[in-house]
């Protein structure tokens, strides 16, 4: 691998003063293209923390949110009538395009039948073999979030290994789940930085390694005292990083080894087939989490437990004190869940979906790798199924702490509103770009085109 451009005076290989030039030149033709957002959100919105109902939307590189109208299938438009290509799509919770069909009509049919109540409906019925179908495990749960999912289903894996800690990969990204928030920093293990009001030593019992590293897996896991190891099984929410040959078979055998338990979050990866990359590549994790677009876009998450998993936790309720378990939540397994789930899962998750938006996907990468050569820059392309990102720096990464020494928020910032300025929009803090079943060969080229016109700029 290349090594990565520290230079003081270049970011990604670009010149900081060239960035700089971008980013205000773009910010000012954001702001000529949207008046009436402007006016409404430029100086924050009323009755708001921050300004905004979730403190994120201030996070994106746009001098001020898009305040958008609509969306539908692969498409936004905001209130001033600027259309954009989406292919950032919810980051992943709209990954099959903005109100699917199916979902719609789910939503619409059961709106008139109740949104929640505390028990099941005739979709739970149907949901439940096909989550067995799908992802292979026998048992489930529904959720909300792929958080409350990653966290449910670690209280499962310490409850029924009698074990406290957790091992994580440095760079991983589960949601908000407190112990996964830790980093590798100066080869130490530390809180991650910028945790808000978090007083804990969160390292204490979670442990943390640095992904493809198997011998480091293996020295972590000797001590027998780690109840799981969550992972992605491709690092995402970062600078992408896809496992080495062989590397999941070796995580695999160590887990069994020491007695951890395995949880897969294909939140993300989910990208990859219907199965997620678990079906494709034939791993074997004994706990799996989905989130995000498992149900189009309505809030929902599964996550599953294997047959032996499932059996140790039936004899830890047995034995343990009555009272609440600490899992679950009132809204959590809501019918409107149920209703889009299954539409999702029936409907929009097919197989021929799949195969256009790989389709796309492959298109999409080989053009941004194209035009990297092109301008001769230090970067490269990496793609795991419908998910792809264009990394400022060369590749392939192989770790968390490589991939963020190769993040260039600046550059990257730039990049991005120079993109919505040009009718595209991709994930704020990562570059990331999803193609949907929504998504259209006519947009992945305006996508190219786009981001060959910036990249032209910044290597001038």
């Amino acid at each position: 691998m290349h090594s990565i451009d520290h230079s003081k005076t270049s970011i990604g290989g670009i010149g900081r003063d060239r960035i700089a030039a971008l980013r205000e030149a773009e910010a000012e033709i954001f702001r000529k293209g949207r008046p009436k957002s402007e006016a409404r959100v430029g100086n924050g919105m009323a009755g708001f923390l921050g300004g905004v109902p979730m403190h994120w939307m201030t996070d994106w590189p746009t001098p001020f949110p898009i305040l958008v109208d609509s969306a539908k299938g692969a498409l936004i438009t905001d209130i001033d009538g600027n259309r954009l290509d989406d292919f950032c799509l919810g980051d992943t919770g709209s990954m099959f395009g903005h109100s699917p069909p199916p979902v719609a009509r789910a939503i619409r049919r059961q709106s008139g039948r109740g949104l929640t109540y505390m028990l099941p409906s005739e979709d739970a019925l149907a949901i439940g073999p096909l989550l067995q179908q799908r992802f292979g495990l026998p048992f489930w749960q529904i959720a909300t979030t792929a958080t409350d999912a990653n966290r449910f289903a670690l209280r499962v894996a310490r409850a029924v290994t009698g074990r406290e800690k957790i091992l994580v990969f440095n760079g991983c990204y589960h949601g908000s789940v407190d112990e996964t928030m830790v980093r590798l920093i100066d080869g130490k293990p530390v809180n991650r930085p910028g945790l808000a009001g978090e007083f804990r030593d969160l390292t204490r019992a979670t442990k943390i390694v640095e992904f493809n590293d198997v011998a480091g897996l293996e020295a972590a896991l000797a001590d027998r005292d780690v109840a799981c190891v969550i992972t992605e099984p491709v690092l995402t929410n970062s600078c992408m990083v896809l496992p080495d040959p062989g590397f999941h078979d070796a995580l695999r055998r160590l887990t069994r080894a020491a007695g951890t338990l395995l949880l897969i979050d294909e939140t993300h990866t989910i990208s990859t087939g219907p199965g997620g990359y678990t079906r494709k590549h034939g791993l074997d994790p004994d706990l799996f989490v989905l989130g995000k677009p498992v149900a189009g876009g309505v809030p929902a998450s599964i996550w599953g437990l294997s047959e032996e998993v499932a059996t140790r936790y039936a004899a830890n309720n047995r034995v343990k004190e009555p009272g609440y378990s600490g899992m679950g939540t009132t809204l959590s397994a809501n019918p409107l869940q149920f209703a889009t789930m299954r539409a999702a899962l029936e409907e929009v998750m097919t197989e021929e979906a799949y195969a256009h938006m790989d389709r796309l996907a492959r298109r999409l990468d080989a053009g941004l790798t194209a035009v990297i050569d092109r301008y001769q820059l230090p970067w490269h392309v990496a793609r795991v199924g419908a998910r792809v990102e264009f990394i400022c720096a060369p590749g392939p990464l192989r770790n968390g702490g490589e991939a963020e020494a190769a993040h260039a928020p600046e550059l990257e910032a730039a990049m991005h509103v120079a993109l919505v300025n040009q009718g595209v929009l991709i994930a704020p803090f990562h570059n990331m770009m999803l193609i949907s079943p929504a998504t259209t060969a006519a947009q992945v080229n305006r996508l190219i085109t786009a981001f060959a016109t910036v990249a032209a700029r910044l290597a001038a």
